[in-house]
């Protein structure tokens, strides 16, 4: 069997919330993703779901806990070791998807492969076809504003992607849209992730997309715990 894209062991976060008072979110949690898997995250708001995230993203310090993304250790990484992957390894979609607006469609996607080297052509190229693929072949210049809500998370997407990531971390990302769109970007989502072979977690409150994917776990009392199909209403 082939080693897992994300293995995490042993995460603890806790969190100050007064005068030698804290808050444990996160009490232990372990969790492995295979290339091409589509994990769903569920649980209620303010279960943790974001720390995680933000922990297996690298955006936070996570000291005492064993990760490894991709092969690489990250248990003692320096902060430019934890910057570099982030630009990588890690591909980030949101609710709100922080596109810039002065950039054209192609122009956002082929930003963040700029950043981390790659030249211009190249970089276009790249960006033409993942938007192409996503079916925005015909609005490769329209600048954000010219674009509705469910085109602008499908460039949110394809930005993710840009950098051939090993591991996509969305948080909510249908979560601000109507529920035919939210299911269209949805469904480009997995189908470019099982394409590209990447590992997939995907934070949601929407039980009926947690339907449509591989596997969903839901944090409970700050582990994670197994969320069956039977269960989801």
């Amino acid at each position: 069997m082939s080693k897992p894209i994300l293995s995490l062991r042993d995460l603890h976060r806790d969190y100050k919330v007064g005068e030698g008072r804290t808050l444990t979110v996160l009490n232990g949690v372990d969790l492995d993703i295979a290339a091409g898997e589509f994990v769903g995250l569920v649980g209620p708001s303010g279960s943790g779901k974001s720390s995680l995230l933000h922990a297996v993203g690298l955006l936070e310090a996570a000291p005492n806990a064993r990760l490894t993304i991709d092969g690489q250790d990250f248990h003692s990484a320096n902060e430019e070791q934890r910057t570099r992957a982030r630009l990588e390894k890690i591909g980030f979609v949101y609710q709100f998807h922080h596109l810039l607006p002065e950039y054209t469609a192609l122009g956002n996607v082929a930003l963040p492969q700029r950043i981390l080297g790659r030249g211009a052509s190249e970089a276009e190229a790249r960006a033409r076809e993942l938007l192409t693929t996503l079916g925005l072949g015909e609005r490769l210049e329209h600048q954000p504003a010219q674009l509705s809500g469910g085109e602008q998370q499908r460039v949110a997407i394809a930005r993710a992607l840009a950098n051939n990531p090993r591991l996509l971390l969305a948080d909510e990302p249908t979560g601000n849209l109507d529920p035919d769109t939210s299911k269209q970007v949805f469904d480009a989502l997995k189908a470019i992730v099982k394409a590209q072979g990447v590992g997939a977690l995907i934070a949601t409150h929407n039980l009926e997309l947690a339907r449509h994917m591989d596997r969903v776990v839901r944090l409970e009392n700050g582990t994670l715990v197994p969320f069956t199909p039977e269960h989801v209403s």
